[in-house]
């Protein structure tokens, strides 16, 4: 309804979770990616693990299933990975893309690394590798006019179908 009382035709769909990414409420003491893998599995959005990786849901997806590749090692440049490690991102991007395609068929995907916070990098000082589901008509008016993104799935239902999915070591 407008001020007057009226209704004004305009459908809400309510966020409230946002906010805390808004605000920067709730931000961990030290680098998240340095965090996620000893955060206990019930509360986890780890995927899967590596020896020198970890695949993690991204907290704020820009679709269901945007992951993230990290090493575990705290490391800000991509000419920094060891060749092992760079190896490893690599592996794990390929059996992201492919386990993501087997539970949500996408019809294609982002990857990409944004390096240094100028490059739109949010965790600047910890790479990450994004993978991103896309699928047609998934950048719709919500996000381009309505600054909304609609999630059909809750992320720990997401990171237990992915991670069920995930092949073993």
């Amino acid at each position: 309804m407008d001020a007057t009382g009226e209704p004004d035709g305009l459908e809400r769909l309510w966020t409230p979770h946002r906010m805390a990414y808004v605000t920067g409420e709730q931000k961990p003491a030290g680098c998240p990616f340095c965090l996620a893998p000893a955060v206990p599995e019930p509360d986890t959005l780890v995927v899967a693990r590596g020896e020198l990786v970890f695949a993690v849901l991204n907290l704020y997806p820009y679709n269901p299933g945007h992951l993230m590749v990290c090493p575990y090692r705290h490391v800000a440049d991509y000419t920094d990975l060891t060749d092992a490690e760079t190896a490893e991102v690599a592996a794990f991007t390929r059996t992201a893309m492919r386990v993501i395609r087997t539970v949500s068929r996408p019809h294609g995907f982002n990857l990409g690394m944004n390096q240094g916070s100028v490059a739109g990098a949010g965790i600047a000082a910890h790479l990450h590798q994004h993978v991103v589901p896309r699928w047609g008509g998934d950048a719709n008016f919500m996000p381009v006019i309505g600054q909304t993104k609609i999630l059909p799935q809750l992320l720990a239902d997401t990171r237990l179908m992915l991670a069920k999915a995930w092949p073993a070591p």
